[in-house]
């Protein structure tokens, strides 16, 4: 994008368009994941609905590529392009909630913390991610799950409308009475289908949770997972709890001793009667007595932020994703083979259950195609040197592949690293696939949104 076309955006927006000559570029294309290292053609400010739909004509009419980014926490950078432009949504950050009708539009660039802190005021929130950082968009065009999903179900469970500007520069709103189609596609088909100004969610009734850890020797995980498996599923649902392979942080509420070692175990929640919280959160003895054990209290952000100081922005991320139904003996001595080989203090494995309430809603009314799946795992090689680069991501690899033929074949969409290629989108999508193929024709039948986890429109019958 030369001088004279980079004026002309200007003129045309009200936001600041940042080029690879101006100050602030640098921080404008930096993007969560530090691996990330892409030079778009200018970063785009949009302070509104407005300045969306005016860049969306600019960059489609000029033959630009585009790029749009929510909160910047895509683990692949899919918001950042090499000479493409960016919409950054960041500064559309609002959230207000609606206290009677129990609902809360959400800007298109607002964070999971926004979302937290305006809810939580009403006893309310909406079932999301696990740190305060990621935003909004993101995390909801891909399904979204945490730790209210055995309660509550998915993100897009709790997503009843959307503000949307498409491919041709047009603005319409998307929900179950308008724009059914795209509605549909919105709730796991990631960002394929046009820019998301803003969200409207039915919130939840949340507010104080109880928190528990529970850790054990890493050596310990056939044990702990031959317990969890069964466990879990059969669990209240008011009782989440993600499973986890990592090396204990230097920081509350772990003790010194167990500071740098190899561990496994679950990060508990419980949305439940807080009378019972003792009870629901006791030390399980089922995999044997647990070297670590914390249970308390605790207000739902203040849950949500729990993971924010251990997972900065700027630190090198590589990460796989896969949906499981089972966690077999098969399955578990790949996780014991790789946890005990955990390369870096902040690489880790999770299985987020997606079960319960999220398993309840019909296979075919959502995007989403894997509700009959129990476990959402990712896989994270992450580490603050550049160096060690490499050695998280054939770590990642290496696990993934192991793991995968033990997998129902698809990934949270958002779990989805770089260069897994257009089978793996599929996968991920099952027999929704066509129905997403079509509806991306209807809306975008130029492809214009395509650096994503990329659906292509289907071919005109």
């Amino acid at each position: 994008m030369d001088g004279t076309t980079a004026e002309e955006m200007r003129a045309a927006l009200r936001g600041p368009v940042i080029g690879p000559q101006d100050q602030g570029y640098a921080e404008a294309r930096t993007v969560y994941n530090a691996m990330i290292h892409r030079r778009p053609a200018a970063v785009v400010r949009c302070s509104d609905a407005a300045d969306v739909m005016a860049a969306v004509d600019f960059v489609r009419d000029h033959g630009l590529e585009l790029a749009v980014r929510g909160g910047g926490h895509s683990g692949a950078g899919l918001c950042v392009q090499d000479d493409a432009v960016t919409l950054d949504l960041s500064p559309i950050r609002w959230v207000r909630v609606d206290p009677v009708a129990k609902t809360a539009r959400v800007g298109g660039g607002s964070l999971l913390g926004d979302v937290d802190h305006a809810a939580h005021a009403f006893g309310l929130g909406i079932p999301s991610g696990i740190v305060s950082t990621t935003g909004v968009a993101g995390l909801t065009l891909g399904g979204g799950h945490g730790h209210l999903t055995r309660k509550y179900g998915l993100t897009v469970d709790s997503l009843v409308g959307a503000d949307v500007v498409l491919a041709d520069g047009s603005f319409v709103t998307a929900s179950a009475t308008e724009h059914p189609d795209l509605f549909w596609a919105l709730r796991g088909g990631g960002g394929n289908f046009g820019v998301v100004t803003s969200f409207n969610f039915q919130l939840r009734p949340v507010h104080t949770v109880g928190v528990g850890v529970t850790l054990w020797p890493v050596d310990q995980a056939r044990e702990v997972l031959q317990w969890y498996r069964d466990f879990l599923p059969a669990a209240s649902e008011d009782l989440n709890g993600f499973f986890a392979q990592l090396v204990v942080p230097p920081a509350p509420p772990f003790p010194e001793d167990i500071h740098g070692h190899k561990m496994c175990g679950v990060v508990w929640c419980w949305t439940g009667d807080l009378a019972a919280v003792e009870t629901a959160l006791a030390p399980p003895d089922g995999p044997g007595a647990p070297t670590f054990h914390f249970a308390a209290p605790m207000p739902y952000p203040a849950l949500q932020t729990m993971f924010d100081e251990l997972m900065p922005p700027g630190l090198q991320w590589y990460w796989r994703g896969a949906f499981f139904d089972r966690i077999s003996d098969d399955t578990i001595g790949v996780h014991l083979k790789y946890g005990e080989n955990i390369p870096t203090d902040l690489s880790t494995m999770h299985l987020y259950p997606v079960n319960g309430a999220a398993a309840r809603v019909g296979k075919d009314d959502t995007a989403w195609a894997y509700r009959d799946a129990v476990w959402s795992g990712v896989i994270a090689g992450i580490d603050p040197d550049p160096d060690n680069a490499e050695t998280i991501r054939q770590w990642a690899v290496d696990y993934w592949e192991e793991l995968h033929p033990h997998s129902m074949g698809g990934a949270y969409v958002n779990f989805m690293g770089t260069g897994e290629g257009h089978d793996r989108v599929r996968a991920t999508y099952r027999d929704h696939y066509d129905r997403l193929a079509g509806v991306k024709r209807t809306y975008d039948p130029d492809n214009v949104f395509h650096a994503n986890q990329n659906v292509t429109p289907a071919d005109v019958p």
